[in-house]
């Protein structure tokens, strides 16, 4: 079903008469229809009169003979003096309790309670009020409806939520909540999808995930932001070992997601006859933050310590309209490795008996040491595009660690540098297993001088990018590697004033 034939929730609530109006105890209206059984999930408005008090429950029911309730709101009272069933105050009520209901269903079965401002505040409250509603049904879809129903929902469901109008709304619904309650939204949706990966990998191996990643970018004075968030399960495998994964491990691996944030600064320095365009790294971050709570990892999986580390990050900037370019400078095409180089020789001699030849003996041995941070930063352009590359290596030996296959006995090794890599001194990550790269190490512009006849215009420009994560063995004994890739692209804008 296309996303435009996708009913209006906000619209059918509002359009609703008041309750002395009605010809029956509830009204409906149908949110989708399973393909294989045609029976249709539908959104329910049940009036309820208890001790002369009216109010009003909700409720998402798959509409067998016998009709199943999946999900039911809280009461909601009603205003008998309204024009309209619901009030401006009860439909901000309802939207609280959309969005607190999906944060119920994240790894921490905690109750939420979102601040939201006003809904005068609030533009284009329609289409979030939307957003919100159908993100519920997917969590609801996954979690409480029968397999027959749920199948063919949710594909229905995926097509709308990955439309690229919800894509554009659910930005502001991002914004709406808040980065704090933004990361808790992210963990409960992608844990429901990544319980729906399982489900359909365990019927078909070859299946196409679903709802792979999530991202947005936002543009604000000097700054070029892009979040994202993704399951691991849906990563795409670039290399594994050729041994099978064991159930607890492959449980803990599954049930993480990798969080991102890229910050750009950039400037816009006006010459005599020329635009500079200068980019640089304000702040790469990158986390693999585990899905379900500490209890059930003990429990069916192999340690919160087993988890996939970022291994490369590669970034590539492109102005989308290139006839205004000039040319483009980099600060650091690459860094070289110093090594120290010593050269060590002795002389020994000395007689074996009076009756012996002077017996000299010479030896000569070189050592050499390499020094080489576990990041390696370069910098490269194509054309009119700049690449911005972040590589991990192996410490002992220098290779490139999300293209490298580790030998058994490096994998069992316990003194390896990948073993214990979330505690050790050498650590190339942070206590909690992901990486930041900030401005003060990795700030080098990236410039691109300009025709002056853009001055004035804003411009569109292109990040595309790519992030590997990487599985070695940290405290579980098994041969099992992988590494996983994701791609993102997004579209910033850069005011050339």
């Amino acid at each position: 079903m296309a996303s435009f034939s996708f009913p209006d929730i906000w619209g059918w609530i509002q359009s609703l008469p008041p309750i002395s109006q009605w010809q029956s105890n509830s009204m409906s209206i149908c949110i989708c229809c399973s393909k294989s059984t045609q029976t249709p999930l539908n959104l329910s408005i049940t009036r309820n009169i208890l001790n002369h008090n009216q109010s009003i429950l909700c409720t998402i029911t798959a509409d067998f003979k016998l009709p199943i309730f999946l999900w039911t709101s809280k009461p909601f009272s009603i205003k008998t003096h309204c024009t309209k069933l619901l009030d401006e105050e009860t439909i901000y009520n309802l939207f609280c309790n959309f969005n607190n209901d999906v944060l119920s269903y994240g790894p921490n079965k905690t109750t939420y309670s979102v601040n939201i401002p006003s809904l005068k505040t609030i533009g284009n409250f329609k289409d979030i009020f939307n957003l919100s509603f159908f993100t519920l049904a997917v969590l609801v879809c996954i979690y409480e409806a029968p397999q027959d129903l749920r199948c063919g929902c949710l594909d229905t469901l995926k097509s709308h939520l990955t439309s690229s109008k919800s894509r554009e709304v659910s930005k502001l619904l991002m914004r709406l909540l808040g980065s704090n309650t933004e990361e808790q939204w992210m963990r409960s949706l992608n844990l429901a999808i990544t319980n729906w990966i399982v489900e359909l990998k365990e019927s078909n191996s070859n299946i196409r995930t679903p709802l792979p990643l999530f991202s947005y970018a936002m543009s604000t004075i000097g700054l070029w932001k892009v979040q994202l968030y993704c399951p691991i399960i849906a990563m795409n495998i670039q290399t594994t070992s050729n041994t099978s994964i064991p159930e607890r491990l492959h449980f803990s691996l599954m049930y993480h997601q990798l969080e991102g944030v890229i910050q750009l600064g950039y400037k816009v320095v006006v010459r005599e006859k020329w635009l500079d365009v200068g980019v640089n790294v304000d702040n790469i971050r990158c986390d693999v933050i585990k899905l379900v709570s500490e209890t059930l990892m003990a429990e069916r999986g192999a340690g919160a310590t087993e988890k996939h580390f970022p291994s490369r990050i590669l970034l590539e900037l492109t102005p989308t309209a290139q006839n205004n370019v000039l040319s483009v400078s980099v600060s650091k095409s690459s860094e070289n490795p110093s090594r120290e180089i010593g050269l060590e020789k002795t002389i020994e001699g000395g007689f074996d008996s009076p009756s012996s030849i002077l017996a000299l003996k010479m030896t000569a041995a070189e050592t050499m040491t390499m020094s080489m941070k576990p990041w390696k930063f370069e910098q490269s352009v194509y054309g009119d595009s700049t690449k911005l590359n972040w590589s991990l290596h192996d410490s002992e030996d220098g290779r490139e660690v999300f293209s490298s296959k580790p030998s058994k006995f490096e994998l069992i090794q316990s003194k390896a540098w990948f073993k214990d890599r979330y505690s050790s001194a050498y650590r190339p990550f942070n206590k909690q297993g992901g990486i930041i790269f900030a401005g003060d190490e990795y700030g080098e512009s990236v410039w691109w001088k300009m025709d002056r006849t853009a001055l004035g215009k804003t411009m569109e420009w292109e990040i595309k990018g790519w992030i590997w994560l990487t599985y070695w063995p940290n405290k579980y004994k098994t041969l099992y590697y992988e590494t996983r890739r994701l791609e993102f692209r997004e579209i910033l804008n850069l005011p050339l004033l």
